[in-house]
């Protein structure tokens, strides 16, 4: 009522309360330049990264996770304080090549979670591929590591326990409600609309009920970003296979959602929540999927994109959801779906017959001609066979090898590379993992190319959000990388 009366008729008493209530807007505000200035600059003392001890846990489970980031935290904070002392050492000359060729092998930024190298393929926290679908916990009677298992690896650089893998999948299980705006926002998107799409506007949809942006405006303190962030990280990969779900049965099927089944593992699940195949083997092979893709270092477009995002402390949905919209490129995760079509395309022209090298050979050597790519072959990083190509290869072996298709993925596992080879253009000839993918999708009836990237992005957010994480508990700072004109690197010449 006040607002609405003269100034002339407000009170000594009501001019005081709207006084103290702009300083306490004003300290606030205040509060938050300072706290915003200090994720700005680069290097603080190690005493002010994560030094404390978790100030809550809504579980045993996420007490006992929240209290390996934070020993591992403090070790790699201090690790990171100390390299700071040196801060003027060069490690790389920067090119104009790599200025203008999207800036490729510059090491530019820190990612905990994986490494990427030419020779080796991925590593979570130092641990090739191979060994992690060795020794992480499986599903009960499977053979393919659980992809909660590598997350909680991503977080804490340690292999779990079954039962620790056992009781993350059911806080993930607790966490996986869907709120009742999203499932409004996602029956407004048109069935026609791609799926990739319909999974970011749910991610931002998800934004509403973020704890990260909730304890931000309420002012928390710097070294307590990660441990928010974790909630959402958690929160998010939780509810993310369900909403995927029901954005395939949406647009593809009748709209029917199998029923939620918390006795099954994360991605397990998952599978059955798709409705396209009940066999143990589907839900084997997507477990095996939502590992090998769970990350891949910082560097790539999806990962690159949510850290940026992310370092202007924006929240992990905010983050995934600008990640996703890189992921939906052609050259990044549509990549899946491409190497699917040109797969048919090719097995539409054998006419029922069976492949040969020397018909796949004279197939890629006329796409060539054409101007065309053949997809799924070569690497921007990798200059060997990629090892997520491999485990799948491996899997259909045992599981595929009369397939068709996979005979077809088979001859041209073993004609292309030399094709290519022969040209003398391509470093790397070898297949990487879109190669198989699609392939394994398409034989257990999960044949709607469109959704695969979706997928292909349940399975990053994990690494995703391990990341967005790390970059919280280490105080990374906002990114701004300097940009140039080409006349700047003209001039660089004459030098």
């Amino acid at each position: 009522l006040a607002q609405g009366w003269p100034k002339r008729f407000e009170s000594k008493a009501t001019r005081s309360g709207a006084a103290r209530r702009q300083d306490s807007a004003r300290a606030v505000a205040m509060h938050r330049v300072a706290r915003v200035a200090a994720h700005v600059v680069a290097g603080r003392p190690v005493d002010e990264q994560l030094l404390a001890e978790p100030v809550s846990a809504s579980s045993p489970i996420i007490a006992k996770l929240k209290g390996k980031i934070a020993a591992l935290a403090k070790e790699r904070s201090a690790l990171k304080a100390e390299l700071l002392k040196h801060g003027d050492t060069k490690i790389q000359d920067v090119t104009i090549d790599m200025c203008i060729n999207g800036a490729r092998s510059v090491k530019a930024m820190v990612t905990e979670t994986s490494d990427l190298d030419a020779s080796k393929g991925i590593a979570y926290r130092g641990r090739s591929l191979f060994e992690c679908n060795k020794v992480l916990p499986k599903a009960p009677g499977g053979e393919c590591a659980l992809p909660e298992a590598a997350f909680w690896l991503l977080l804490t650089g340690e292999v779990p326990a079954e039962d620790e893998v056992r009781e993350l999948t059911q806080e993930l299980h607790a966490r996986s409600a869907v709120p009742a705006n999203v499932v409004a926002t996602l029956a407004t998107l048109p069935t026609e609309m791609h799926p990739m799409t319909q999974l970011s506007v749910c991610m931002l949809a998800l934004q509403k009920d973020s704890k990260f942006a909730a304890k931000y405006q309420e002012g928390m303190k710097k070294n307590e970003y990660w441990e928010v962030a974790l909630e959402d990280a958690l929160d998010l990969v939780a509810k993310i296979p369900v909403v995927a779900a029901h954005i395939y049965r949406r647009t593809f099927k009748d709209g029917a959602v199998p029923a939620y089944n918390p006795k099954l593992d994360w991605a397990g699940n998952y599978a059955q929540m798709l409705g396209v195949n009940d066999s143990e083997a589907f839900k084997e092979v997507t477990r095996l999927y939502l590992m090998l893709h769970a990350d891949h270092e910082g560097g790539n477009v999806s990962a690159h994109t949510s850290h940026l995002v992310g370092s202007a402390l924006s929240d992990p949905y905010y983050a995934w959801a600008a990640g996703l919209c890189g992921l939906a490129g052609p050259l990044h995760g549509l990549a899946n779906q491409e190497c699917l079509g040109w797969l048919l395309e090719v097995q539409q022209e054998l006419g029922g017959k069976e492949p040969t090298k020397e018909f796949v050979v004279d197939y890629v050597e006329r796409t060539m001609k054409a101007g065309k790519v053949v997809p799924g072959f070569g690497h921007a990083v990798l200059r060997q066979p990629d090892p997520r190509y491999m485990l799948e290869r491996e899997f259909a072996l045992k599981h595929t090898k009369d397939d068709p298709l996979f005979k077809l993925v088979d001859c041209c596992y073993q004609a292309i590379p030399p094709t290519l080879e022969k040209t003398g253009k391509v470093k790397n000839p070898f297949p990487n993992v879109d190669a198989h993918s699609g392939q394994l999708m398409h034989f257990y009836n999960l044949k709607e190319q469109n959704y695969y990237t979706v997928v292909f992005a349940v399975s990053r957010a994990l690494g995703v959000m391990a990341q967005y994480v790390w970059s919280r508990a280490l105080g990374l700072p906002i990114e701004r990388p300097k940009s140039v004109p080409l006349d700047v690197l003209k001039a660089a010449l004459k030098k």
